[in-house]
């Protein structure tokens, strides 16, 4: 059973700071050095030093561990430290585990980071190549011998699904990689900065998996992405506006796999998104008409579009026009797809810099920012607000 009812999170933590490297596709040094330049960043933008960092969260599936970040970064003791499982699935739950330290008095500055060569080293859209025996190695013993081995072919069963319930052609996928793109192209920071995509671009490009072609498929990048988060109290005291922690969740479906829940009942949705957006809904007290920008998880199109379903923003099989018509400004720093793929830290980022007014393709007033990690694993969210 998922939680019931509102939990006692909310507004007792916030993000104060945050840092990166540049975005590149081969960075030149190490993941180590890559993760100490994102966390010396992120304190520097929150008017902290090492020194006052004593909580260090990170993802699995990272070769630069906490207790070295830290030595190397120059921060001294520390009371907690902690690593979410599910790759990009653990982007939002990092804040979460940072939020739930400094809120029971376990760590009072905590720091979140992620950092790879993803695209010069390790390139996790290679696909499976070789695993140790594990549960997770049975669960996909069931779809590898049949030729499903990336994460773009365990997404276009779906999308394929998602297309002919709805009777949607590979279009509908189109607008999502064009509006990422086309804010993307106004961001300095972004790798495509510069160039935005139409719809006839996307449609042109080669597929990779049918129906998912190229341009609905991340980037891979090098580079580094820090957090800073502290209580709100301490929040006030620092030189940026803070971004509240207003609501944090995980989520995992009833019978959740990682990315390859074929045998689900219902192939076009995301239930383990579905968990993370009934909880936010409960603790933040907000719906769909209260968002002010959505930070969606772009890893594939197909699963923007099903984020929008499940959290309520419109129908079933009726987010493609959703997004198309703009009704809720998305992924303004051009997401995985246009920005960087840093397994969604960079897009916790960009929410903070719409609370703060700092965003390139500002949203004005913008509020509050719901922001969400990797899909088709067990997963997490956020709503983030500005103070009071």
């Amino acid at each position: 059973m998922s939680v019931r009812t509102r939990d006692r999170l909310g507004g007792r933590a916030a993000i104060v700071g945050i840092g990166a490297t540049d975005f590149s596709k081969d960075s030149g040094r190490s993941e180590l050095r890559l993760a100490v330049e994102a966390v010396r960043a992120a304190l520097d933008d929150a008017g902290l030093v090492p020194a006052d960092v004593d909580g260090m969260v990170t993802f699995t599936m990272d070769t630069s561990p906490e207790i070295t970040v830290a030595q190397a970064a120059g921060i001294g003791e520390l009371s907690f430290f902690s690593r979410v499982h599910y790759g990009g699935g653990a982007a939002c739950a990092t804040v979460q585990q940072a939020a739930l330290a400094v809120a029971t008095g376990v760590a009072e500055v905590v720091v979140c980071y992620r950092a790879f060569n993803e695209r010069s080293g390790r390139r996790f859209g290679s696909g499976v190549r070789h695993r140790e025996p594990s549960a997770e190695g049975v669960a996909l013993g069931w779809t590898l011998p049949f030729g499903l081995l990336t994460p773009a072919s365990w997404v276009a069963m779906a999308a394929q699904r998602y297309l002919y319930a709805y009777g949607l052609t590979p279009e509908a996928f189109g607008h999502v990689a064009v509006v990422d793109r086309k804010y993307a192209a106004t961001n300095p920071a972004a790798y495509f900065h510069g160039r935005p995509i139409t719809l006839d671009e996307h449609a042109a490009s080669r597929w990779i998996v049918e129906p998912l072609r190229l341009l609905d498929c991340c980037q891979e990048t090098d580079g580094g992405q820090a957090l800073v988060v502290t209580s709100v109290e301490r929040a006030r005291d620092l030189p940026r506006p803070p971004a509240v922690v207003v609501a944090a969740a995980q989520g995992a479906g009833r019978a959740q796999q990682q990315m390859t829940g074929f045998y689900d009942s219902d192939l076009t949705g995301l239930p383990e998104m579905g968990v993370v957006a009934r909880q936010l809904r409960r603790t933040s007290g907000l719906g769909p008409d209260d968002i002010d920008v959505g930070i969606l998880y772009d890893h594939f199109t197909p699963f923007v579009l099903m984020q929008l379903e499940e959290f309520g923003f419109c129908g079933p099989g009726e987010a493609a026009d959703f997004v198309a018509e703009e009704r809720l400004p998305l992924n303004t720093h051009g997401g995985q797809l246009g920005e960087a793929y840093l397994h969604g830290m960079n897009g916790v980022a960009e929410a903070v810099r719409q609370l703060r007014g700092t965003s390139v393709n500002q949203v004005p007033g913008a509020g509050r920012v719901l922001v969400t990690a990797g899909t088709g694993v067990p997963t997490s969210g956020l709503v983030l607000g500005t103070d009071g």
